[in-house]
């Protein structure tokens, strides 16, 4: 769940009540994972947990809730068999759980929640299966759950990922603005001042480069060999990244790889950068590319043990 969904209800919840819908079990195929929320106004919403027309049902409990002001718990039978035009065929069932979330404690709870994933640190949302909002942890449980006496769910939340590009050229700043999609707090670096006086909303420019948090992801699209090995030169004295991966020809690779070689680095080290950068889907255009790298760190985080 981004940072930007939790900025959005909040600025909403100054001005009227959100309802929010949190998938809180599920069982057999089903298109969204426990702990996916969406938030429901009187004539909007935003982020989605599964879309079709169980979502639909959840939209329109989420409406009633707020007129209600109470909590309802919405079951979504997804099998092949459920009633035709209401339900999809993915086959399982999804349970969700809707709620108001209104007032001055909703909101102090959401500056709260938002403040400790800006700063990385991940927290635990218990969730009342009744009619009171829930209350923030700042110890991480995992996975989000269902608690054994059925009364509360537990809603583990972590911060986005890090994602450093190096290289703010037609690649990097595609790769910017697409990484933000899909969920990850993007700094970029590049020692060209005049390129970083134009990076879109929300990323975070550094003339050098930063101190990374742990679990960061790095993509390397420098406009040159010797940009790359200093780059890598730096990098790699810290531990092992989550990803780290290198755009450029197989030459270009095979002479900094060689090089880092010549310079002491191990081979193990050498081997866990992805070079070329990117799934291979025959991109070309920076826009192309981008989505290339995204698709590859989509792939490295939902097969990582941690998020």
């Amino acid at each position: 769940m981004t940072l930007e969904f939790y900025r959005q209800v909040l600025d909403v919840l100054s001005q009227e009540p959100v309802a929010i819908a949190t998938v809180i079990h599920t069982q057999g195929s089903v298109p969204r994972e426990v702990g996916a929320m969406m938030a429901i106004t009187g004539d909007r919403t935003w982020n989605t947990i599964g879309g079709g027309a169980g979502e639909a049902a959840v939209i329109e409990a989420g409406r009633d809730v707020l007129r209600q002001g109470m909590p309802q718990r919405v079951t979504i039978d997804l099998a092949a068999t459920a009633q035709p035009g209401r339900h999809g065929v993915c086959g399982g069932q999804m349970q969700v759980w809707v709620a108001p979330w209104v007032g001055d404690e909703a909101i102090a709870l959401l500056q709260t929640l938002i403040a400790q994933l800006k700063a990385g640190h991940p927290v635990t949302l218990t969730v009342p299966l009744t009619d009171t909002l829930p209350t923030l942890s700042m110890t991480p449980l995992n996975p989000s759950a269902i608690a054994p006496d059925g009364q509360q769910f537990f809603h583990v939340l972590h911060p986005s990922p890090t994602l450093l590009i190096v290289g703010a050229g037609h690649v990097g700043l595609a790769l910017a603005r697409l990484a933000q999609m899909i969920d990850f707090q993007v700094w970029l670096q590049d020692d060209r001042l005049d390129l970083l006086q134009t990076l879109p909303p929300g990323v975070t420019g550094y003339e050098a480069l930063p101190a990374l948090p742990p679990t960061s992801y790095i993509a390397l699209v420098t406009r040159s060999y010797h940009h790359d090995l200093t780059a890598l030169r730096s990098l790699l004295q810290a531990p092992t990244p989550r990803y780290i991966g290198m755009i450029g020809s197989r030459a270009r690779i095979h002479r900094v790889f060689q090089q880092l070689a010549q310079d002491g680095v191990e081979g193990d080290r050498l081997s866990s950068i992805h070079a070329p950068i990117g799934l291979d889907i025959g991109a070309l255009t920076p826009d192309e590319i981008a989505v290339s790298i995204g698709a590859q760190l989509i792939q490295v985080r939902r097969h990582s043990s941690t998020p």
